[in-house]
């Protein structure tokens, strides 16, 4: 975009929106980048818009000059998905942030993108629906950004997904029309699934402006639990076990032994040094309690130590924040690091194995680095903790990466369980899919044929 083209584009952006229309430099610096260590270049400009319409009018304005476009939630993402290019702008959603619509009898909601998932069980509490999203990726992040990076956490393997859990969407395209895809109906044979094409595309075929959810009725009991293993193999065999037995599980987490030692050094708690799996069980207080039991001596038969139980509401959220807290908690293990974390997932009757062979890794190098993951599902994650500005340390980290991915992808996995692709993966995506990815590409071209929506993000 010329100097000539950016003057009358930012008149009329300045036109239709007054001042949530921004170049100021603070502004653009705090929409350039995501949690994560990817970095580009500040956008032209940042604007905010309140509207489907006004997102619809700001993408024509973007088409008319050929200026890219870098959709943003609330910047939580780790793979750099909207890190923002040279001449870009920034459109940030947190400004449509209504529920539009709950729906108690048949669970389900329709919010736009900007609602984050704390502010919609707020407001689900609040109505006394006896109702919740279970989607539950740790952060507060906002559900447009969600569904974009197709995420998941810790519920998953109770709760599935986003792709499980999103029943329609509004979506506007690269030439500013504004389409809706899906229904409130739990099952369609209409058509292409186009709501599944958009979840995970990371904004690259469009802006995600609502979002119409499904909703889960709170469980009658919950028991949560923390429970040490001499080993890590022994931890995930355990999993393996439980989940053939089908008892119900609503989150199972590991942390390794370095990980558990950084989050009692955090957050002042005394678990034992040792790899560790957190449990949460959910249904009605017969089946928490047979489950419970099933679990115990499950994980004893494995070697565990003795469950430390949380069935009060407070004690489970303590217990679950230190899990939360993991990421910073790695990090202080050596201060003033910055984090980099990577994700891979394989079936579960492999995930042993590629947690052995990835351990093995990490053993052989220098740079600090933790493990955990939601083992329920074979998803896990590694955090290096990084010198700032340290290039040789980050290219060691990259290719630790890289291995990691090969690893699971000879296992019939995939480079990224939940954290998406962005500008982080894309070659481990090309490595995942091959001649599909050309597939991706055409699919991108007929939607966007200028490159406009978020380019150079999830493929080159």
């Amino acid at each position: 975009m010329n100097r000539h083209d950016s003057k009358h584009s930012h008149k009329e952006l300045s036109g239709l929106l007054g001042t949530r229309f921004s170049t100021d430099n603070t502004v653009r610096d705090a929409h350039a980048r995501d949690a994560s260590y990817h970095r580009g270049a500040l956008p032209e400009a940042v604007v905010f818009p309140k509207t489907n319409a006004e997102v619809a009018e700001i993408v024509k304005i973007c088409a008319k000059y050929k200026i890219p476009i870098i959709p943003y939630g609330t910047g939580t993402g780790v793979e750099g998905a909207v890190v923002a290019m040279e001449g870009s702008l920034c459109i940030a959603l947190n400004e449509m942030n209504r529920i539009l619509r709950v729906s108690k009898d048949d669970r389900d909601a329709t919010v736009e993108a900007g609602v984050t998932r704390l502010q919609l069980n707020t407001h689900l509490a609040e109505m006394g629906t006896q109702l919740h999203f279970s989607v539950d990726p740790g952060a507060d992040a906002s559900l447009g950004g969600m569904v974009a990076t197709r995420a998941s956490g810790t519920s998953a393997v109770r709760y599935g997904t986003m792709l499980d859990n999103v029943l329609g969407l509004t979506v506007v395209t690269a030439d500013g029309t504004i389409v809706h895809t899906g229904s409130r109906a739990r099952k369609s044979a209409a058509g292409y699934d186009l709501t599944r094409l958009f979840i995970g595309s990371e904004g690259t075929l469009g802006i995600i402006t609502e979002i119409t959810l499904k909703l889960t009725r709170l469980p009658e009991a919950v028991a949560a639990a923390v429970c040490a293993f001499p080993s890590v193999a022994a931890a995930v065999d355990t999993v393996i076990k439980l989940m053939d037995t089908g008892i119900s599980i609503a989150r199972i987490e590991l942390l390794d032994e370095l990980q558990m030692d950084a989050v009692n050094k955090y957050a002042g708690l005394a678990y034992e040094v040792a790899p560790t799996l957190f449990f949460e069980f959910h249904g009605s207080e017969n089946t928490v309690a047979e489950s419970s039991e099933i679990a115990g001596k499950i994980a004893a038969a494995y070697g565990s130590g003795d469950f430390r139980w949380a069935t009060d509401e407070n004690e489970r959220k303590k217990l679950w924040q230190a899990r939360y807290d993991s990421y910073y908690a790695a990090l202080s293990r050596r201060p003033g690091s910055v984090g980099y974390v990577t994700d891979a997932c394989v079936p579960i009757t492999r995930l042993a194995e590629c947690i052995a062979k990835t351990k093995g890794l990490l053993e052989q190098s220098s740079l600090p680095a933790t493990m955990l993951g939601h083992v329920g599902d074979g998803n896990f994650h590694v955090v290096f903790a990084l010198e700032p500005d340290n290039k040789d340390e980050l290219a060691e980290a990259q290719h630790l990466s890289d291995q990691i991915v090969d690893i699971a992808l000879k296992m019939d996995g995939t480079c990224t369980g939940e954290h998406g692709v962005g500008v982080g993966k894309r070659n481990a995506l090309e490595k995942e899919h091959g001649e599909a990815v050309n597939l991706m590409r055409a699919i991108k071209h007929a939607l966007d044929p200028q490159n406009l929506m978020n380019p150079g993000k999830v493929f080159w």
